[in-house]
């Protein structure tokens, strides 16, 4: 046995740091907490300080014992989980499950690479206790209001949905904000005004774009502005010339990395950690829950020396970056390559594509301001005091920009081109002069990445727990994510073109979302209430200070009990309190159907909202209709109920063809046809209720001629069994009778016929068949077999993990069997 135990997070962790050291080293992984207060009961004795009651998860049990005995047989263990508040409570629940002493050695390191291993172990410290009880406050503090707050939310939401529903510290802020920002949106009043825009032609068939720096208010100044524009004689009034420059964006912090990989790269928060999370275990970036826009002296000298290679002296410009945030701690660095020389990495794509974003970002951060040249021109009109204003920009050298430019969440940023040739004095001919119509716009939805933007400069959680924090909102269906169609308006234009001024009336689509977070019936109704009953718990300001206590905590000025307790006397007060809150249902009066005389009303029910005519006091049973996606509870009109009562019920039959009866229904994943036994899914954009016969035949004929396979295609028979191909769940496949074999992303599957079907059959049947190590004839249902992480056994639809040390070959079917049951 070796005489060093060294105990990370992750088995992928272990597996690099296992290279760098020597024999006389083994790493192990706890993968991740092995500790936690119990699942089904609060595990903190409040009269006892706050005493938290810690178990070994389930899970975890083996990996303890495993390493209990690899501990008892090392000379010395040593605690590497990451050097972070939630590693360092991981390092602590170790060392106390495993009975080690406190003088245990804890090494630290924000990359893996030899060096920065060796460093941490030539320079060990203790667990650092300040650092656990932040991470402890944290966890008990969250225990607390999710554990005395949800039993509210079920005793007094009575929607149908109240098994699921549940509170935290962090989650219902952020369910707030997005709650917030839907009702901003919902009473913006957009009006409109009207812009103008010129083009002129000036030499060599160049254009100049131009445009006046306000807007008309209404289209009878639009259109009086045209009127004095014509004949009127256009000029160069001035020209002015300005340098400027960009600089580079800092190093990425975790937020900003989330953000920039939600523009870039199209990744969701969780994706971007999950796979930052692979790039860092594999020993190619450097930690990536940071808050610091900090590099080291040695990080920046080897960024400077790739600069320096690559694109000359001249794009070299040392900076020091300082965090806004005041709680980052500077001592640890941003996100970087460990390697700057290494521009490209191994890995699957989206590791690359993310490996090479960090790349340019902490490259970028190190490079000279690009200098520009930015040229005003102003242009004179004859006829009026009015004046145009055309702007443009040339790069007079590129510097930082050889290599990143940082993205916008701003949709409408547009980037300003180089103006032509122009001169004091010069006459310009008017090619065209038009005066559009256009709308404001409320404040933007959040995405995953503006939301985790917004709370960060709200001071409102920190790097880890971003990432969960969406993750539970959404799994609590408080929010979805998801893409909406926009809605159809018309807009007024009128141009001026060889002095004759015409009218037209043009058709926009406005209100696209891609990617946003929508606040749900039920998280509106919840996020209400929590308002109205516990308003300081999610208050945005208050929320920020519970962080400043926690880094008070880590910072050793304050006690973790006396923070806990200052909280939570008010809190529990608040929650007695609330059993004499109204209790709601979410449901709202909207008037009187004034055809039939009765109620209208909308409310939330077991299978979602719908509205309601009548009651249930009237001698005519009620009729429902359940509300649109994209209608709230919160502000759905009378009109909107009664337009809603009045469609057709789903399903409903639009027609015929072929024969064969159309009907348009939805179901668990969504709107769709129904035909000849087969079923058409509709765009996310298209409204059931509005589906015609003819609309239902486009969506069959546009399926079946693009080669879609959701409904399978009998290709013919192999070895007396039908062959199919289709595509599923996991994606495209070939069924064999009652087998399926998955088709490689390189083949058409809409263009495989029976021969090659035949090929892919034969081929993943010789790959299975490589796979086996044992079989037993007298049980056809158990094999060993040899998998991507391993050999294991399958028993049935079942894949059993074979214990480490155990020759799978030497397995008896008594063996197998006694494993597979456990």
């Amino acid at each position: 046995m070796s005489k060093n135990l060294v105990i990370v997070e992750s088995p992928a962790k272990a597996k690099t740091i296992e290279g760098y050291l020597g024999k006389d080293f083994i790493v192990k992984s706890s993968f991740g907490h092995v500790r936690d207060l119990p699942e089904k009961e609060l595990g903190i004795d409040i009269n006892k300080n706050f005493a938290p009651k810690y178990t070994i998860s389930a899970d975890k049990t083996k990996v303890i014992n495993e390493l209990k005995k690899i501990a008892k047989e090392s000379e010395t263990v040593w605690l590497a989980t990451d050097d972070d508040r939630e590693g360092e409570a991981i390092s602590w629940h170790l060392k106390e499950s495993l009975g080690l002493k406190d003088s245990t050695p804890r090494i630290v390191f924000r990359e893996i690479t030899k060096k920065a291993i060796t460093n941490a172990i030539e320079n060990p410290r203790t667990i650092d206790m300040d650092l656990v009880n932040a991470q402890q406050a944290r966890r008990i503090l969250d225990r607390l209001v999710g554990f005395e707050l949800s039993p509210v939310l079920w005793q007094k939401i009575r929607t149908g949905e109240r098994t699921n529903l549940s509170a935290g510290r962090v989650q219902s802020v952020a369910v707030r904000l997005i709650v917030e920002r839907e009702r901003e949106i919902d009473g913006h009043n957009s009006k409109s005004s009207f812009k103008v825009i010129a083009q002129f032609l000036v030499e060599k068939g160049k254009v100049l774009n131009a445009e006046l720096p306000k807007n008309f208010e209404t289209e009878e100044q639009a259109r009086t502005f045209l009127e004095k524009c014509r004949n009127a004689i256009f000029t160069i009034k001035n020209l002015e010339v300005k340098p400027g420059k960009k600089s580079p964006a800092a190093p990425f912090t975790t937020s900003t990395l989330q953000q920039e990989a939600s523009r870039k790269l199209g990744f969701s928060v969780l994706q971007t950690m999950t796979v930052a999370q692979k790039l860092y275990e594999s020993g190619k970036i450097s930690y990536m829950r940071t808050d610091s826009t900090n590099l080291s002296g040695e990080a920046i000298e080897k960024a400077k020396a790739q600069i320096e290679a690559a694109y000359g002296d001249k794009y070299v410009k040392v900076r020091q970056y300082k965090t806004k945030s005041e709680s980052a701690q500077e001592a640890h660095e941003a996100i970087r390559p460990t390697d700057f020389s290494r521009e490209k990495v191994d890995g699957d794509r989206n590791e690359q594509r993310l490996y090479d974003l960090i790349w340019k970002r902490s490259i970028a951060s190190q490079m000279a301001d690009a200098e520009l040249e930015r040229t005003i021109a102003t242009i004179g009109i004859s006829t009026t005091a009015e004046e145009l204003v055309a702007t443009g920009e040339v790069i007079k050298f590129d510097g930082f920009l050889k290599v990143y430019l940082e993205s916008s969440d701003d949709e409408d940023e547009e980037s300003k081109g180089m103006l032509p040739p122009l001169t004091i004095g010069q006459l310009l001919d008017l090619s065209e002069m038009k005066a559009t119509e256009r709308f404001s716009k409320p404040a933007a939805r959040y995405t995953e990445a503006s939301l985790v933007k917004k709370l960060e400069e709200m001071g409102i959680g920190r790097p880890s727990t971003y990432a969960p924090t969406i993750s539970t909102i959404i799994k609590r269906n408080y929010v979805v994510k998801e893409d909406r169609p926009g809605k159809e308006r018309t807009f007024r234009e009128f141009s001026l073109k060889n002095n004759t001024i015409t009218e037209k009336v043009g058709k926009e689509t406005y209100g696209t979302e891609k990617a946003k977070l929508f606040p749900t019936n039920i998280g509106i109704v919840v996020n209400d209430f929590l308002v109205e009953n516990f308003d300081d718990v999610i208050d945005f300001s208050f929320t920020a200070n519970v962080e400043k206590d926690f880094d008070k905590v880590a910072d050793g000025k304050v006690e973790w009990q006396k923070m806990i307790s200052d909280f939570y006397k008010d809190f529990h007060h608040k929650v007695e309190q609330a059993d004499s809150a109204k209790a709601t249902k979410g449901a709202r009066d909207l008037g009187v159907d004034p055809r039939t005389g009765k109620n209208v009303s909308v409310k939330i029910g077991k299978f979602g909202p719908y509205v309601q005519l009548g009651d249930n006091t009237d001698e005519e049973k009620p009729v429902f209709a359940s509300l649109l996606k994209s209608q709230l509870v919160d502000n759905i009109t009378l009109e909107d109920a009664l337009a809603l009562l009045d469609m057709p019920k789903l399903p409903r039959e639009v027609g015929f063809y072929e024969d064969k009866p159309l009907v348009v229904a939805v179901g668990k994943f969504g709107p769709y046809i129904r035909h000849d036994d087969k079923f058409y899914n509709l765009e996310k954009s298209e409204d059931p209720y509005l589906v015609t016969e003819q609309r239902a035949i486009e969506i069959i004929e546009a399926k079946r001629n693009s080669g879609d396979l959701s409904q399978p295609k009998d290709l013919g028979v192999y070895e007396g069994l039908a062959v199919n191909v289709g595509k599923g769940r996991f994606g495209f496949y070939v069924k064999h009778g009652d087998k399926y074999y998955n088709i490689d992303k390189t083949i058409k599957a809409a263009e495989v016929d029976i021969d090659q079907a035949i090929e892919i059959i034969k081929a993943k049947k010789a790959a299975e068949s490589s796979k086996i190590i044992k079989e037993f004839p007298e049980n056809t249902s158990i094999q060993v077999l040899n998998g991507q992480y391993g050999p294991y056994i399958k028993a049935g639809k079942r894949n059993v993990k074979i214990p480490k040390g155990t020759d799978p070959a030497s397995l008896t079917l008594e063996d197998c069997l006694k494993l597979a049951n456990g």
